[in-house]
């Protein structure tokens, strides 16, 4: 046996046994040079080869290429990677179109490499290390002898992190040129084992991420974004589940694929009750032409396995995103409590209506200024200058550093919003440069909120893009940029590919988006970066490698809020998640919900206001200002404790959400419980928290009372609500 500390190859079974502390992953080489899935799951001390490979002799399940053995077959053997024309009637991982027009390869085993640590993929975010003692990474090399492809397979396994990153690589070593139709990152290949559930993430802009949790039957369920990017409709991560899974037991196997565009994860129960699990980029518009010594690489996918419910596999993963994908210098430290003037004033404001607001602020604590959306070009409505990024003069009469400065004398940091990837017809971009914008040749383009689409693929386009940045950035006065994206990509056709690569184009768009990402984050290492599409459009782990904090939906209203933030913990860290205490009645639902409730539920995030703070009442400035002291306190806590979800209504939990956060040590917890609407003969409900140590005292630093740890996770506590609709407990624990 080989022997690593976290891979093992046992030339007797064929097998290589991925592990750590907690979890194990084997596969194995079967005598036809296959791979096949053997197991997932706890951590086994000693794997002897009893999975590998059950076989039997089944009708109508064809036999590999070449043998007369019936009781072999690729159309029910547990597979790592799989690929399409040999016997596998499954939904494959891969279908390459051959450079004599078929689409069959059968890709078997040819060696592999261990290598310490884990290293990064080209052009795309990854999952990284800080050292190579982190992590181990397998490379298994196979080949189609035929066409001459060679498909890697990477798989690194992290030492402290519960966590496998799975990652595909496509070499053509032939002299030909074939055509990668579709090329998943990941196949996951499970037993049949009882009824398994899978949770998903779909919705719409301003109702991101509703939970969706459906048993998985014969067929396929198909979990898709065909817009570009990640979208609002659909999330690219999935859970699996079994049917009795909860927040603190049952097995749970997270998905999450690092990428930024269309994307697809396909779940399947075949005939024999076995599942396949598939995620990469969505196959829908792609074609990818790969030339003789060329290679193609797929985004990554995170997986981590949990037998102790969704708690615990979000805190594996999250724990990784905010400390190996997120980047920069802000990945660890607590972010700045802003003002945003987006809600307050739209596009309606100059210096002398900005400043009142920014003098409020100052006096309540609030730490940064954000300038949102028309500061630029001649933007008084969403319909011109996208693509022209510079200042506004009329709005700002004595000049744009007078403003800044301003900002910055009160002891404030500044922010600015931009929509890098945008075009508006109206704009003098366009009327220079009309082949910027995507758009089928002899065909009107589709609008979108007045706006179109840079073709960011072409490195021209982003050179235009970066130097008009670089000009606002270079000034110095820029602590903060939110980046927007207020659109979907239609119109899909790039003036430099000729005809045969515009299957291209959508995949290139993201490449290039993050080359453009990764040459502003570096070159501007001080500036806090902020995703934004349309609030949670491009909510993803690829994004969250560039940008440490996402916008993560347009909805401001506490109530949707508590929702979508509770769901959006499955699979983002807290500390990517900004979240502002916006106007009651709130402008997207009408609802009107207290101060106290709105600010409990943004300071769940990365806290901010989206208001005009010059219409607040006295009351209402007083609640602001403890909400900003209070924050400042425990924010810490929040944005890099372990969050515990606790009471969530979509699973059948009543009237209420609940969660808490909980510091390394568990000698502080910080819990927010809501109850949504009141009744006129409440329950007596009992509050039972998570995570504390049970041979710890803790003490309510409010009211003094105290408490074991293990009263308060087993007992619990009654909870007592306001008599009124919306309403909110805290409670601040400390150990004694």
């Amino acid at each position: 046996m080989t022997t690593h500390n976290l891979i093992d190859f046992d030339a007797d079974t064929k097998s290589f046994h991925l592990h750590n502390a907690n979890i194990s992953y084997i596969f194995s080489i079967d005598e036809h040079g296959v791979i096949g899935h053997d197991y997932y799951g706890r951590r086994l001390n000693q794997y002897h080869g009893q999975l590998r490979n059950p076989q039997r002799d089944r009708g109508f399940s064809g036999n590999f290429p070449g043998t007369t053995d019936r009781t072999y077959s690729l159309d029910f053997f547990l597979q790592e990677y799989g690929s399409n024309g040999n016997g596998d009637y499954r939904n494959v991982a891969s279908v390459i179109r051959q450079a004599d027009g078929s689409r069959t390869a059968n890709f078997v085993y040819q060696d592999y490499e261990i290598v310490a640590g884990k290293p990064g993929l080209e052009g795309l975010p990854a999952a990284y290390v800080e050292n190579e003692n982190e992590a181990e990474t397998l490379q298994v090399h196979l080949v189609d002898r035929v066409s001459q492809l060679t498909l890697t397979s990477n798989y690194t396994i992290y030492r402290d992190f519960d966590i496998i990153a799975r990652s595909v690589v496509l070499t053509n070593a032939s002299q030909k040129t074939v055509n990668i139709e579709k090329f998943a990152s990941m196949q996951l290949d499970l037993p049949a084992q009882g009824g398994k559930q899978v949770l998903s993430f779909p919705g719409g802009h301003v109702n991101e991420r509703n939970l969706q949790r459906e048993n998985i039957g014969h067929g396929t369920k198909v979990f898709e974004s065909r817009r570009g990017t990640t979208s609002h409709q659909m999330n690219n991560f999935i859970v699996i589940v079994d049917q009795q899974t909860t927040e603190f037991s049952g097995e749970a196997i997270g998905v999450s694929l690092v990428y930024s565009g269309s994307h697809k994860e396909e779940v399947s129960k075949d005939q024999f009750g076995s599942y396949r699990i598939l995620s990469g980029i969505n196959d829908d518009q792609f074609d990818w032409q790969l030339d003789p010594k060329e290679h193609f690489q797929t985004p990554e996918v995170l997986l981590t396995y949990s037998a102790n419910g969704l708690n615990e596999m979000s805190d594996h993963l999250n724990g990784l995103l905010r400390t190996r994908v997120a980047r920069g210098q802000f990945r660890d430290e607590v972010r700045p409590i802003v003002i945003n003037n987006w809600e307050a004033t739209f596009w309606n404001f100059d210096e002398a209506k900005l400043t009142p607001i920014i003098d409020e602020a100052k006096a309540l604590g609030i730490e940064m200024f954000v300038l949102d959306d028309g500061w630029f070009g001649h933007r008084d409505s969403d319909n011109s200058s996208l693509g022209d990024w510079n200042i506004y003069e009329e709005k700002f009469p004595n000049g744009f550093q007078h403003f800044t400065d301003y900002v910055h004398n009160q002891g404030m940091q500044f922010g600015m919003w931009f929509e890098p990837e945008m075009i508006s017809i109206d704009s003098d971009l366009y009327r220079a440069h009309p082949e910027y914008m995507l758009k089928v040749p002899n065909r009107q383009p589709s609008p979108s909120r007045d706006q179109f689409v840079l073709d960011v693929g072409r490195q021209e386009v982003r050179d235009n893009v970066y130097e008009q940045m670089a000009k606002i950035l270079d000034g110095g006065k820029v602590d903060y940029v939110k980046w927007g994206m207020n659109r979907n990509l239609t119109d899909i056709y790039a003036v430099d590919l000729p005809a045969e690569r515009q299957g291209e184009v959508m995949h290139r768009y993201v490449l290039g988006l993050y080359a453009l990402l990764e040459k502003l984050t570096t070159n501007y290492p001080d500036v806090l970066w902020e995703g934004c599409s349309g609030g949670g459009g491009r909510i993803d782990t690829g994004f969250l490698y560039y940008m440490p904090q996402s916008w993560i939906s347009d909805n401001t209203d506490a109530v949707d809020r508590m929702r979508i933030q509770y769901n959006s913990s499955m699979a983002y860290p807290v500390s990517s998640m900004t979240s502002h205490v916006s106007v009651s009645p709130n402008q997207q639902t009408g609802r009107m919900t207290p101060m106290e409730t709105r600010g409990a539920v943004a300071m769940s995030g990365v806290l901010g206001y989206e208001l005009d703070l010059t219409e607040l009442t006295e009351s209402e400035k007083l609640v602001v200002k403890e909400q900003v002291n209070k924050y400042k306190e425990v924010r810490e806590l929040i944005q890099f404790g372990h969050f515990v979800r606790l009471i969530n209504p979509e699973m059948g939990l009543g009237n209420r959400y609940a969660w808490m956060f909980v510091d390394d040590t568990a000698d502080e917890a910080l819990v927010f419980s809501f109850k949504i609407l009141s009744d006129a003969q409440p329950e007596f409900s009992t509050l039972k928290l998570a995570g504390l140590d049970t041979n710890k005292t803790y003490q309510n630093i409010e009211t003094k009372a105290e408490y074991g740890g293990d009263e308060l996770m087993r007992a619990g506590l009654y909870e007592m609500f306001e008599q009124a609709d919306f309403t909110t407990n805290v409670y601040h624990f400390k150990a004694l």
